[in-house]
């Protein structure tokens, strides 16, 4: 479910009365925990934290005109979901992040490679995305990202 909202805040106008306050906390769990040197934006129709090109010069490999992507949260149909990027670059952190989950919720996590899902807001594990969120400063992501991008070729 891509919006077509242009800015967060009309992103979460836009939420459910159901769905907005469990998504605002979320929201504000994310930016209170947030390394400097990361930008919130609209991308990919959801509100999104990405390395500015003031950072991070030469943008996203598959669109340079684009910042760096990293985090992204949206509301969709089923769930809300939490993008992570480092979780899916650094096997070390989804360890942990895996590990320390059930201290955190009773819910079966659902994850994928880089993505959360949360079908009932009250199992989103804010201290838990709170920590998660510390752990990455946006020059060790550039790292990652770089590594990755060279390992390609």
């Amino acid at each position: 479910m891509s919006s077509k909202a242009t800015t967060v805040k009309e992103y979460i106008q836009e939420l459910s009365e159901e769905r907005k306050s469990s998504f605002v906390k979320l929201r504000q769990v994310i930016l209170d925990n947030l390394p400097h040197d990361f930008e919130e934006i609209m991308n990919y129709g959801m509100p999104s934290l990405v390395v500015p090109h003031r950072v991070f010069p030469i943008g996203y490999h598959c669109k340079p005109s684009d910042p760096l992507p990293f985090m992204s949260y949206a509301s969709q149909k089923n769930s809300i979901n939490f993008y992570h990027m480092g979780i899916y670059a650094n096997e070390e952190l989804m360890k942990w992040f895996v590990s320390e989950y059930p201290k955190h919720s009773s819910a079966k996590l659902d994850i994928g490679k880089s993505c959360m899902r949360f079908k009932k807001p009250e199992h989103i594990p804010y201290e838990l995305i709170g920590k998660l969120v510390k752990k990455m400063s946006a020059q060790d992501w550039i790292t990652l990202y770089k590594n990755a991008i060279d390992n390609r070729k």
